[in-house]
This record gives C-alpha cells, structure tokens and sequence, in this order.
C-alpha cells in the first residue's frame, strides 16, 4: 500500500482520507517510508521529523472519527523549505552560519498549515539563504534530480521540487525570488507557483529580498497547487505587504480549467522570453503546448515587453542590495554561529568577521559583496537607483502586455536540468537560468510552471504561465487546461516517466 499511496496526489489522498479508506497515520508513515528508502540517493530532506508528522497524523485521525469537521487537506503530508521557521524544528536556510538553530516561532504560513492538521514531514534542503540556481550552494551538500541524479534539481528551492518529483511528499512550500519555485518545477517536471507579491504572507520567511520573496506551492498537479496555496493565502496583519481581500477562488479555476475549454482566452507570447538561448527541445515542446492551447479555444497573440531585456541586470543589482541589509543581521551575537578570533582581542568587528567567514558560503559573500558595493556612497544611484527604474519600465510593460492578452506565456527555463559541476565556475551562466522567470518578481505578479514534456535528452521541461497581480485564477484555469490536454496525450502524469530511485535505507530519520 506505501508504494500507492506515495504515488497518490493530495487531493486524491484528500478524498481517500474523507472517505474513510485510509488514515493519516498510514498515509504519513508511507511517505516517511519512501523518504527513508529513497533520500540517502536524493538528498532532498534536511531534517525530518518524523515523530513530529506522526503525532498530528493520530491526531488529526483521532478528530475525523470524531465526526469533527476539517480542513479538505487534514492528514495530507507536507515537507516545507528550509527557509520558513518552524518552532521546535531545525531551521538553517541552508547555511552553517544557522547550523541547529531552532526557531522560538512559527512562520504565518506555517501556522496555517498546522491548523489544518497538515503533517510536517521535515525541512527541505536549498541554496545559502536562496541564492542560487541549482541548489549546489548548500551548506549540507547537493540535492539531486530524481530523473537523473547527476543532474541538479534546480535551485533556490529544489529539496521541495526534488522531495515531490520523488514521492517522498505530495505537497511542499517553496519560495520564490527569481524564480525558485519555478524553475526547480520545470527541470524536476512538478507544478511551481509564485503567488502575487503579497498573496501569501511573508512574516516567518527569513528574508532574502524583501520586495521580491514570495512563498508558494510546489505540487505535481496544478489542482493540489490550488488546493495548498488556498489554504497558506490571505492577509496577515503582521506582513506589511500582505494582500487585503480573499485569496481567489482558485481551486474553482483549476476545475474549470480542466475542463479543457478556454474560449474566449487571450494567451500572449512574450516576444523577448523565447527564441536565441533555448534549447531545442525546450522551444519545441513550448511551440507544442501553445499548439495545445490554440486548439482548446485559446485566442494566441505576440506581445512585446522590449524591457524585459534588462531584467537580469536589474534583479542582480536589487537583490544583492536587498541581502546585503537584510543579513547584517547575522553578526555572530544574536544567534546562529559565533566564532570567536584565534589570537587577538575578541572585539565585536573581529568577531563579526570571523563569524561570516566561517559561516556564509563564497555565493552568498559575492551578492553581500555586490549589493553593498551598489549601494555605497557614490554608486547608489548609478546601480541600485538606475535598476529601480528599470523595475517601473519593466512594470510597465507588464501592464501593456495585459491589456492585449489575460495571461502570459513563456518557456520556465531556457534548457532542461545541466550536470553538477557545469556552471558553478560561471556565475553569469548560472544566473542566466532565471532569465524567463524574474520579471515576474521585479513586477510582483503571479506565475506558474507547468510540466508540458520531455526534451530531446528525456529531461523534463516547464511551460511558464504570467497573470496580473491578484488574478492568480486566471494561471490556474489556463495551466490546469494544458495539464489535462498533456497528460491524455501523455497517458498519464509525466512523473510517471521518470526513472525508478535507487534504495538505501537511511541511518535514523531525523537528520
């Protein structure tokens, strides 16, 4: 039964737990089963908690035959990032420099997910505090892809991409800068969501970027997208950039979507998110999907955001100047690491220096280096100034695109999964694989990656779905559309195709 009930989607495993044919506790030991067999290979879990997910498993069964009313999504497992504090679980962002810090509190969207009777099944590994593309700049070693474990999960976030795409969670929470979420789901063939900045509360997040983080689903199906960001959506008082107002009715979006009728649907092609730079094979399954769509109804147009050209350039002045403030907070005196000087007075900037280069990894030290370099006396406005202009121009542009067309449609990333190794001495190459995915973030709208096939090296490939801001419904009806449309091409979900795991038994399960 473990095998079947890993291979389930939340919302059937939603449906199998109302009904009564299955508990909690045996859906939530069948994957903490799957993560023991098949982690040691993936590497996707930092820490797993398995007496933690077992206890709200019993009593979340415990409260249903009771007769107690729950939320659809009690007793599904969840693995969230390891860039949301967790009370009483090891929160590390992905640094040394926050080795076994546990944090005192949770994280909005966490508290949510437990007050749902949602099982943690651990913390997921990442990019140093989310910079990165491959999450090869971990502190606690590479996750690797589940389709080809010589290959890289995509990064900030592929622990999440990588846990899901391995059966060892139906659900997970990323988190989105430049493209995090999105770009793990389009070479790990899972559905990643970047919900409007806003939409999903900040507060708990231990922050990268704070005008550009936004956490979000990571699920194999665009229904359980819906499902999850649902349930973690809404506003928070304690974010002050939270969103007003009612989350949209997104899982009634992915339904109708999935009815495979979008008439009436404007879908624009971003002129300047395709053509030199793609793959082949990347470009041939987007040219196919659009295909897809023009034959469910869909009206296709070209449109042209000429500013989206300079969008790397700014997102790489804005987010290093944003990480260079937001951590001055880790200074070896608070908590996380402190490493005290070999020789020498122990002063507070000797301590401070010896602390980060102990701890902060040679990625994060270069954005800390750049974004402060950028917003020295002299250079703010040349770089820093200069970029925020160009995030208006790009805004604006996002703007004109949307009054031509009611969602946006690109390639996720411009190739398939690369081998470890390949890019890490090219940082302007690894940066390069967010090119399709951060003008989302500089504009604050909402986007999707969805599976929409294998390229000509059978590795999977992201089809990337663009909304206004606070019109998420409008990504999930069009990406549930083409997902249906794919998979009775397919015969089934794409994961279906991937590869089988090795197995090894992991030594212990709380790591």
């Amino acid at each position: 039964m473990s095998d079947d009930l890993t291979r389930l989607s939340a919302a059937d495993l939603a449906a199998r737990l109302g009904a009564g044919d299955v508990t909690s506790v045996e859906v939530t030991q069948a994957h903490l089963d799957r993560i023991a067999a098949v982690d040691g290979a993936v590497n996707a879990f930092l820490h797993v908690s398995t007496d933690d997910a077992l206890a709200t498993a019993r009593d979340v069964d415990s409260r249903r035959a009771a007769g107690e009313e729950l939320h659809p999504l009690a007793g599904v497992p969840i693995a969230v990032k390891d860039v949301v504090v967790t009370k009483g679980m090891p929160t590390t962002a992905g640094s040394k420099i926050l080795e076994n810090w546990i944090p005192p509190y949770d994280a909005t969207l966490v508290e949510r997910i437990r007050a749902a009777g949602l099982p943690i099944l651990g913390k997921t590994n990442m990019d140093e505090f989310a910079m990165g593309s491959s999450t090869e700049h971990s502190a606690y070693g590479n996750t690797r892809n589940p389709w080809d474990l010589d290959r890289i999960p995509g990064g900030s976030g592929g622990g999440s991409a990588a846990a899901v795409a391995a059966f060892e969670a139906p659900l997970a929470i990323g988190t989105d800068t430049g493209g995090s979420i999105r770009q793990p789901g389009a070479v790990t063939g899972t559905v990643g969501v970047k919900p409007t900045y806003g939409g999903v509360s900040r507060y708990g997040l231990i922050a990268m970027a704070s005008s550009l983080d936004q956490a979000g689903p990571v699920t194999r199906t665009v229904l359980d997208s819906a499902l999850l960001h649902e349930l973690v959506g809404g506003h928070d008082p304690r974010d002050s950039t939270s969103i007003r107002g009612k989350v949209p009715a997104l899982v009634e979006a992915a339904h109708q979507g999935a009815q495979g009728d979008l008439r009436g649907v404007r879908i624009g092609v971003v002129k300047e998110l395709s053509g030199e730079g793609y793959q082949a094979g990347v470009s041939a399954r987007f040219a196919e999907s659009l295909d897809v769509l023009r034959g469910l109804g869909a009206e296709i147009v070209e449109v042209s955001c000429p500013h989206f050209d300079y969008a790397l350039g700014a997102y790489y002045l804005i987010m290093p100047s944003e990480a260079s403030s937001n951590l001055a907070k880790f200074d070896g005196m608070r908590f996380g690491l402190r490493v005290e000087p070999g020789d020498g007075p122990v002063t507070a900037e000797r301590v401070m220096a010896a602390t980060r280069g102990a701890g902060f990894g040679d990625e994060v030290k270069r954005r800390i280096i750049l974004g402060t370099y950028a917003l020295s006396a002299g250079y703010y406005d040349a770089y820093y100034g200069s970029a925020q202009k160009v995030r208006t121009l790009i805004q604006r542009d996002f703007d004109a695109a949307f009054a031509q067309a009611d969602v946006l449609v690109s390639p996720t990333a411009p190739t398939t999964a690369f081998r470890f190794g390949e890019k890490l001495d090219d940082p302007l190459a690894m940066y390069l694989n967010d090119v399709a995915t951060i003008p989302a973030n500089l504009a604050g709208v909402p986007g999707m990656s969805v599976p929409s096939g294998l390229s000509d090296d059978g590795l999977p490939v992201g089809f990337q779905v663009l909304a206004p801001a606070k019109a998420d419904d409008r990504m999930y009806r069009v990406g549930a559309a083409l997902e249906a449309a794919l998979e009775t091409t397919w015969g089934g979900p794409l994961l279906d195709r991937a590869p089988a795991l090795p197995t090894t038994e992991l030594e212990g399960m709380s790591r």
